[in-house]
């Protein structure tokens, strides 16, 4: 999936990312991908806004993609996490096939599980909780009432037992459904 920026014939989108999330979060660095007609107005804000830079910390991010070091992390990065991402879809489906149809995402962090018709997401969340799982109900990000429920089930901070434990557990809570 492209990103909005990419698909932008017209040079009015801009794309913000950081490093703080895919290195570590002290790191506090970002970036952005601007139109070439916006980098001085840009350029300027941003002296306005931080004067004192964190030239130290830019330098050294700098040395580390230009010497591959970022790309050979991004690359041990993605198979770890496509892993677990595999290894949670596949638990999901053997042991709630029935109470979640989840597919795995191409890209993120995050599954999908969509409840059947009629079951409430916010009641399931509550029903993980009492279990010792958390999962966010998707209503809670919509503005509309969804056709079906669904939660939100991460797999960035949990080990590989913690993900399969999880997943047991969720299935008890939502069997109560």
């Amino acid at each position: 999936m492209e990103a909005l920026q990419g698909l932008d014939s017209a040079s009015r989108v801009l794309y913000i990312g950081t490093f703080s999330k895919v290195l570590f979060p002290a790191l506090r660095l970002g970036y952005l991908v601007a139109p070439t007609r916006l980098v001085d107005p840009l350029l300027a804000t941003r002296y306005f806004v931080d004067i004192h830079l964190p030239l130290l910390e830019q330098m050294a991010l700098c040395d580390f993609i230009r010497e591959g070091h970022y790309a050979r992390y991004l690359r041990q990065t993605l198979h770890f996490y496509r892993q677990r991402r595999e290894l949670l879809h596949d638990a999901l489906q053997a042991h709630l096939g029935s109470l979640l149809e989840v597919h795995a995402p191409e890209a993120g962090l995050r599954l999908v599980g969509w409840l059947p018709p009629g079951k409430d997401d916010r009641r399931a969340a509550e029903l993980a909780t009492t279990v010792g799982v958390e999962v966010a109900p998707l209503s809670r990000y919509s503005l509309s009432p969804l056709p079906r429920g669904g939660l939100l089930l991460s797999f960035a901070n949990s080990n590989q037992e913690e993900l399969i434990l999880g997943v047991k557990r969720l299935a008890t809570a939502l069997k109560q459904l």
